[in-house]
Order: structure tokens, then C-alpha cells, then sequence
């Protein structure tokens, strides 16, 4: 218990909260919008392509939102962004109770991507603002565990109210959402978190473009987790279709899956993160693309319960050597008064979250489950082309600096 309580210690108080918050509104989102594409067929007669569609403009406006909302961040401070963002979520899951028509819902869902997008690059950036360089991998580490506790969580509870009560279901989030906004809007008051923000440095919004714009390496780097999101959204996307239509209970089967995955993220985060630095980011992102897209194709083969996890267990793998990867690599490119706009900047990754689900669907509609897994598994595998590439201008780059001191 010592050794657990020095550890959590190394963090600020604030990045300890938002590990919980974290914890408990990733549960509740996750006992909903995983299960939007199932909602949606049961209760209104509309194609997969467009069932895509909707759930793909989270996503979509995530890539809007991200960069204005992370570079706000460094200009006006975390705070205020966060703050707005968590409680707009919470009377856009309210809004998912009462719509009643396709319209409706896909204007919550752009507007939950929209303010998610506010929400996590700040949240991201003020736990690098909080955390010494040297933590900062395992804080990315713990805040992915964190997202998978909640997830671990959730579907279950979201697959007994998606046949009892779904309304209930957005309500429960909905609280979640306003009940963290206002637990973090006095900690961080109490803490001086505002006037923490006041030194940083900052540029104009178009000088912050450019500069994006010519770094190469980000470039790369956003375009490779594009294709890897293309992948990995079909489990929230055409998935849950595909079991429903060809396995007996397999909206069951799905339920369980995501909580295999979540439980296998929460306890093979840290040993296999551990284990990873052993090799440089850019190799365990290519390790980790290899395990996504081998377990996509092994969905292909599903014939039941076992094959099934097998080949959620495999894509895990790969998600736990990718994400906080990814989000190390980002926090190393980003100069330190632009941090809030590069994460805001990689949420442009999120393009593959608004195809996936389309371009799954159009092949879940014309050349069913089996070739859409094989397809989509090839994409995801085209990643390992843009992370070496950007790895390569990154260590370039860092070459160039050192001998410019």
C-alpha cells in the first residue's frame, strides 16, 4: 500500500483527478455510444452506410474541434475550455433522451465529437503542464488504463439498459458529465490552476498554423493514426452489426468483448508499456499496427465465443503498444508553449474515426463482414509506412539541433 501511495504521489493532485474523472465518465460514455449503432437499427429503419454516418460525425467534428480548441488552450488557459466543454457534454447526452428522429441525433453526436475535442487535447496538455518530463509516459500510460477501467465498466451495464432502458443510460452520463465539471471547476479554483497558466507564451492563431503546418513529422505521424483508427473504430462502429447478424447473441457477445478489452488494458498496460521501452516509440507503433490489424482479420474468422476473444485479445495488444505511444510521440514534437495546439492538432487523427465507420459500413453493406475485415485490416497495416517515415524527420531534426548547440 506504500509503494502504491508514493507512486500516485509523484503526480500533481490535479493529474490524479483528472485520472478518476476519467474514470468515471469514460464509464458512463461507454455504456451509450458504443451501442448508438444498434439503437439506431433497432428503432429506425436506416442503411448501415447511413448508421455510419451518424456515429462518424463525432469523430468528424472532432477533427474540427481539436486544433481551435487546444490552441485556445494555450492562449486563454486550460480552465475555461475544459470547463465549458465538460458541461456542454452533459445537456448534449440530456439531448440524446429526447431526440426523436435522425436528424436530431446526428446533430448531438457532431456536437458530443465538438466538445470532446475541446476537452481532451487541454485535459492532455495540463497533465504534461503538471508532469516532469521524465513521468510523462507513464502518465499517458495511466491515463489510458484509466479511459479502460471505465470501459470495463460500462458495456456491460449499457448492454442490460440498451434492452431495458436506453434513455436511462444517457441520463446516467449526462450527470456524470456535469457532476466532473463541477468537482474539477472547485479543485482547480482551490488549487490555482488559472494562475499556473498565466506565464505560458503564446502565438497567434494563424503563426500557430504554419507552424503545424511545416512540421513534417506531425504530418506523418497523424496520417499513419489515421489508418490506424480506421481500423480500430470498427469495434464501436460495424462490428456490433456484424456479430448481431452472424453469431447468436452477439450483442451480448460484443458487450462482453469490450469488457475483455478493457480489463486487458487495465491490467497489461504497465507491464507491456514497461516491457516496450525496451524499443524505441516508433517500433512499438509498428508492433502495435501489426497486433490491430492481425486482430481485425481474425474477426473475419469468428464463428463463436472463442474465436472471437482471440482476436480481441490480439487487436488489445496492439492498442496498448500504440495510443500512449502516439501520445508520447506528440508531446516530444510539440514546442513547449504550443503543446495544447499539437495535441489539439493530433485530433485531426480522428478523420479516421469519421471514414471508418462509412467505409465500413458501404463494405459490410456490398461484400459483407469477412472482406470488409480483410480490407480493412490491409489499410491499417499502411500506417507502418507513415511512422517510419516521421520517426525518420523526427530523428533528423533532433540530429540537426544537437549539433547546432
Amino acid at each position: 500500500m506504500n509503494k502504491v501511495s508514493s507512486y500516485f504521489k509523484q503526480f500533481h493532485p490535479i493529474v490524479l483527478v483528472l485520472l478518476i474523472g476519467t474514470v468515471l465518465s469514460r464509464g458512463s460514455a461507454y455504456m451509450t455510444i458504443p451501442f448508438l449503432s444498434i439503437y439506431l437499427s433497432r428503432h429506425m429503419e436506416i442503411s448501415p452506410v447511413i448508421i455510419g454516418i451518424t456515429v462518424g460525425m463525432s469523430p468528424l467534428m472532432a477533427t474540427v474541434g481539436g486544433f481551435i480548441g487546444g490552441h485556445l488552450s494555450d492562449r486563454i488557459g486550460r480552465k475555461p475550455v475544459m470547463l465549458t466543454a465538460l458541461f456542454a457534454l452533459g445537456f448534449v447526452y440530456f439531448g440524446f433522451m429526447i431526440a426523436g428522429s435522425q436528424g436530431w441525433f446526428i446533430l448531438l453526436n457532431a456536437l458530443n465529437g465538438l466538445c470532446g475535442s475541446f476537452f481532451e487535447p487541454t485535459a492532455q496538455a495540463l497533465m504534461a503542464d503538471l508532469t516532469e518530463k521524465k513521468l510523462r509516459m507513464k502518465v499517458y500510460s495511466l491515463r489510458y488504463t484509466a479511459m479502460n477501467i471505465g470501459a470495463s465498466v460500462g458495456p456491460l451495464i449499457g448492454a442490460f439498459l440498451a434492452n431495458s432502458s436506453p434513455d436511462l443510460s444517457f441520463a446516467i452520463t449526462a450527470t456524470t458529465y456535469l457532476l466532473y465539471a463541477i468537482v474539477l471547476s472547485l479543485l482547480m479554483k482551490k488549487l490555482g490552476i488559472a494562475k499556473l497558466e498565466l506565464a505560458n507564451k503564446t502565438v497567434s492563431f494563424v503563426d500557430a498554423f504554419k507552424i503545424i503546418k511545416t512540421d513534417k513529422a506531425l504530418r506523418f505521424l497523424i496520417i499513419g493514426i489515421i489508418l490506424i483508427n480506421i481500423g480500430y473504430v470498427q469495434i464501436d462502429s460495424n462490428l456490433p452489426q456484424f456479430l448481431e447478424k452472424s453469431l447468436e447473441n452477439g450483442v451480448v457477445i460484443f458487450s462482453v468483448l469490450l469488457t475483455i478489452n478493457a480489463v486487458m488494458v487495465v491490467f497489461l498496460q504497465m507491464p507491456i508499456s514497461h516491457f516496450a521501452e525496451r524499443f524505441s516509440l516508433m517500433q512499438g507503433m509498428a508492433f502495435g499496427a501489426i497486433f490491430i490489424a492481425s486482430g481485425l482479420l481474425g474477426f473475419s474468422f469468428a464463428s463463436g465465443w472463442v474465436t472471437a476473444v482471440i482476436a480481441m485479445a490480439i487487436l488489445t495488444i496492439g492498442e496498448i503498444l500504440i495510443f500512449p505511444a502516439n501520445n508520447m510521440m506528440m508531446d516530444q514534437l510539440a514546442p513547449e508553449h504550443l503543446r495544447g495546439t499539437y495535441f489539439g492538432a493530433g485530433q485531426f487523427r480522428k478523420i479516421g474515426n469519421f471514414l471508418g465507420p462509412i467505409f465500413g459500413g458501404f463494405l459490410l453493406t456490398h461484400l459483407q463482414g469477412q472482406w470488409m475485415f480483410w480490407i480493412i485490416s490491409l489499410v491499417t497495416l499502411g500506417s507502418m509506412i507513415f511512422f517510419t517515415a516521421g520517426n525518420k524527420i523526427y530523428l533528423n531534426n533532433q540530429t540537426k539541433n544537437a549539433e547546432a548547440i
